[in-house]
């Protein structure tokens, strides 16, 4: 990447004017200015400003824009349509003055705000569909939690007994982490080229296929290392998945709602973490062949996602991305309520994308790697989604979904009541992921991470504590399983939800795939540390000690969130760019020298009247729907 000219540095940094456009009361009239005002430096926003790329350009040269548009993809017959949407792009919340709209197009438009659940059933069938591909990495976590009791036993390598050694502890550690090296090594890297070539729905089919056909084979091994192979195949769709799906949805979603849809991906895997350890309850009594059909159950969801994905549409950003605008404005007209709002979010995406295209240019895959560490706005969204992954491994939530049937065991339970104990997490980790689907979007992605680590991290500790209780009785056991569901129900609104849903939406288009494996495999990397160090740890430290670590490190990941994750809730992808374009220093200074001095003073000195210095500068336009929403939110 070539430097940036001094002059031209200092034009990126300089404040930017305020624009010629007035609104009254209400904020939604505006007087057109004559000129298109000066864009933001989406690498260096020391302004902190947000701003809609078509704002302030003129009626006229907007047309022209347009016409032009339209004319260089094939789509002159549309003119009109997307005239009208690049005009509702230009200021969403004045679009009762625009004058070409129809009385049913302004119902739809006010709809948005008033009914913002109110969508395609395209759409819903498309985030339903691929969220229970999720369902494999859940499920597939609880199957080898319960096969963990009787596997290394049938492969003559035991782990919780008198002949246990520290070598079978690694190996069983291992052979569990066989997916999480599997899709960290491999199938997150191998993501970006599969969805270059064949598409979000071709990579999520490609990966389902891996997921299904691997898992069959995990219940028909004879040894452990073809066991580990299988696992190491299933780690590679689960990749693949995992890094295709959550940017499959955000990509489908409206600003308004995608957080609630995309942290389905969250629901169903605790939905199938919860299925897991029903199915281990179902088998755990067939005798020697018991764990094979705890992990070979994890197949069912993935026939689904293998027969169901290519009647959902592609994505439009992935059509844009190719230079298929007409396909893409089909795809958002399936995936919107009316033609007019294909036509806006259409050319809304097109307008942010030139800018974004100036800044960084054409890459290849390597280039497009490296410069996750090289552009300042693409590195802070690798930064951000690197603390979001990481810390969701820190926070311990892994600890119990891989090994809980193991922990209840060492607490001197068997396996009936080991495998029950399980159960009930999985269904506290299930129900309380609910309640995000209107939190992620309402409270914000930062709000919920900086809320519950410390809960996470204190009702860690205090079960590490009743390890200490002595004997084995109920009030033992009781305990331990009282403060780990208390554990998991704060997890699932907040941790749960959160890195998934974060990392799809943080970046932009032109490295979104590349930005998503990275995020990923962060994630899955460290959940292989994980299980291959936590029976290991547990050897060493025992159950008080190896909680208590993890709940050091949930203090840990809560310093790490609150510098450097910038909230990002209702924002649409291509406005988060100005959001990543603020520096991290200027970021970290006022998180520490204005947000945390305000919250001390209005939440531990309930000061009255104590008022916050807002960050972010909107735009007016950008500013009134914000109000809008709010307004929304707070009405009866």
């Amino acid at each position: 990447m070539s430097s940036t000219p001094p002059e031209k540095e200092k034009s990126d940094l300089a404040q930017i004017e305020q624009s010629s456009d007035e609104y009254n009361a209400n904020g939604t009239e505006r007087r057109e200015s004559t000129a298109r005002r000066e864009s933001v430096s989406l690498n260096k926003n020391v302004s902190a400003r947000i701003q809609n790329p078509l704002a302030g350009i003129p009626r006229e040269t907007l047309f022209r824009n347009v016409d032009d548009f339209a004319q260089e993809n094939g789509m002159t017959d549309l003119t009109p349509l997307i005239r009208k949407g690049a005009l509702v792009a230009q200021d969403p919340p004045g679009f009762e003055q625009v004058e070409e709209l129809d009385d049913a197009e302004r119902d739809a438009l006010r709809n948005e705000v008033l009914h913002k659940w109110r969508q395609p059933k395209a759409l819903y069938y498309t985030i339903i569909l691929c969220s229970v591909g999720a369902a494999v990495q859940g499920w597939d976590q609880t199957g080898s939690n319960g096969a963990n009791l009787s596997w290394p036993d049938a492969f003559g390598v035991p782990n919780e007994h008198v002949n246990a050694t520290s070598r079978n502890a690694w190996i069983v550690g291992l052979v569990n982490a066989g997916p999480y090296i599997g899709s960290a090594l491999i199938g997150c890297w191998a993501s970006d080229p599969l969805n270059n070539y064949f598409g979000r729905r071709g990579t999520i089919f490609v990966s389902a296929v891996f997921c299904l056909l691997s898992v069959i084979g995990s219940a028909c091994t004879q040894t452990w290392p073809q066991l580990l192979v299988t696992r190491l195949l299933l780690g590679i769709g689960m990749g693949c998945k995992a890094s295709t799906v959550p940017i499959f949805s955000a990509e489908n979603c409206p600003a308004a709602i995608r957080g609630g849809l995309v942290m389905s991906w969250q629901m169903w895997t605790a939905f199938g973490i919860f299925l897991g350890f029903c199915a281990n309850l179902a088998v755990y009594n067939t005798g020697s062949i018991s764990w094979r059909l705890q992990l070979g159950s994890a197949f069912i969801p993935a026939v689904p996602l293998v027969f169901g994905i290519y009647f959902c549409p592609e994505s439009p950003r992935w059509f844009i991305k190719k230079g298929r605008y007409f396909d893409a404005y089909k795809s958002l007209c399936r995936l919107r309520n009316t033609p007019l709002q294909a036509a806006r979010d259409l050319y809304y995406i097109h307008a942010q994308i030139i800018e974004e295209s100036e800044i960084i240019g054409q890459s290849t895959y390597v280039t497009r790697f490296i410069e996750l560490f090289t552009i300042p706005r693409v590195r802070r969204a690798t930064l951000a989604s690197f603390v979001v992954m990481l810390a969701q491994q820190m926070c311990g939530i892994n600890i119990i979904a891989f090994y809980s049937s193991t922990v209840f065991s060492n607490a001197g339970q068997d396996a009936l009541h080991s495998l029950l104990a399980s159960f009930g997490f999985g269904l506290v980790n299930f129900v309380f992921a609910w309640p995000a689907v209107w939190t992620i979007d309402t409270f914000g992605r930062r709000s919920l991470l900086l809320f519950t680590f410390p809960q996470m991290a204190w009702t860690l500790l205090a079960a590490g504590f009743c390890f200490k209780i002595p004997g084995q009785g109920p009030d033992h056991i009781g305990t331990i399983s009282l403060f780990i569901y208390i554990f998991a129900a704060f997890y699932s609104p907040g941790e749960g939800p959160v890195p998934f849903t974060y990392s799809a939406e943080v970046f932009p288009l032109s490295h979104r795939e590349v930005g998503m494996s990275w995020a990923v495999a962060t994630c899955l990397f460290w959940a292989a540390v994980l299980s291959i160090t936590f029976p290991r740890l547990l050897q060493v430290l025992g159950n008080s000690g190896a909680f208590g670590f993890y709940a050091g490190l949930n203090v840990a990941a809560l310093f790490l969130i609150f510098c450097f994750v910038p909230e990002t809730k209702q924002r649409t992808l291509e406005e988060l760019d100005y959001v990543f374009a603020v520096p991290t220093r200027k970021f970290v200074a006022y998180q520490w020298g204005t947000w945390l001095p305000w919250w001390i003073k209005k939440y531990l000195l309930f000061r009255k009247g104590t008022t916050l210095k807002p960050l972010y500068h909107f735009d007016a336009p950008l500013a009134a729907d914000i109000k809008l929403g709010l307004h929304e939110r707070s009405s009866p």
